[in-house]
């Protein structure tokens, strides 16, 4: 029996076939991973796309039913309604400016009929009424002693002293009007109905004609303390601090203030409403 010998096996390429050098293994596979990707992104795509323009239509129909045009993203917002409201008139603050309201309510003057018309007629005398400004008050005071109650300040011959009452002619000089102070608005000056003011010359008080000058607005100004009498005032000069007015002998003076109580009580007045009005 012939022996035989085994034969190695054979490789590939002895049976005529190579392997394909020109590109790396699995290159096949990579291509088609990729363009199932890239096919996967397109078709998100055209979704994504497809459902933002319907949305849009959907937010165009709902935003104008009329199918109207409106631009995307505006917010339009409606005319606002003429009709029942009215806004009171800038910087009047509640008052009455005297002109007629277009409202229907009932007017102070009318009644609803009245106040319903187009254009209600004024009078000249409600008009001029309606727009004249109030006069501004005039405060007239009386200045009474505190340790002599029956004696006021009353000017006698250009003097201002501490005398009672005697007649009309006396309670007109004894009353004063009461103005903010001509050199400090925050202190007091007093003026007799003659136009006078009072003023210190000498250290006496007494009546004078206002110069205009800044000397004589001082010693025409006085600035209320607060007395150690209850209810009661002490009138400090601007020009001459530590001097109060007082009365001695029944003459109003401007003294250096003293720690007595004579000096206290004699200092001490009261402003009272005027005893000729």
């Amino acid at each position: 029996m012939p022996e035989t010998t085994p034969q190695p096996p054979q490789q590939p390429w002895e049976n005529g076939w190579a392997p394909d050098t020109s590109r790396a293994p699995g290159t096949r596979r990579l291509w088609l991973a990729g363009g199932l990707a890239i096919a996967t992104v397109i078709t998100c795509i055209t979704s994504i796309a497809v459902m933002d323009n319907d949305s849009d239509e959907t937010s165009r129909t709902k935003a104008d039913p009329s199918g109207g045009a409106t631009v995307p993203g505006l917010i339009s917002f409606a005319t606002p309604s003429t009709g029942g409201a009215t806004t009171p008139a800038a910087g009047k603050s509640g008052l009455s400016s005297g002109e007629p309201s277009s409202s229907a309510t009932p007017q102070e003057n009318g009644s609803a009929s009245a106040a319903a018309g187009s254009n209600p007629s004024k009078s000249p005398t409600s008009h001029a009424s309606s727009t004249s400004k109030p006069k501004p008050s005039v405060t007239w005071r009386s200045v009474r002693s505190v340790n002599y109650p029956d004696r006021y300040w009353h000017v006698s011959g250009g003097y201002v002293k501490l005398d009672p009452v005697a007649g009309s002619e006396s309670r007109e000089d004894s009353t004063f009007k009461l103005v903010k102070g001509l050199a400090n608005s925050s202190c007091y000056s007093f003026a007799t109905k003659d136009g006078r003011y009072l003023r210190h010359r000498n250290f006496l008080l007494r009546a004078d004609s206002n110069d205009g000058s800044n000397l004589f607005k001082q010693d025409a100004t006085f600035c209320a303390r607060t007395s150690s009498i209850s209810g009661a005032i002490m009138l400090e000069s601007v020009n001459y601090p530590g001097r109060y007015l007082r009365h001695q002998n029944f003459q109003l003076k401007l003294d250096p203030y003293q720690y007595s109580d004579l000096y206290r009580k004699d200092s001490a007045f009261r402003l009272v409403a005027g005893l000729s009005g």
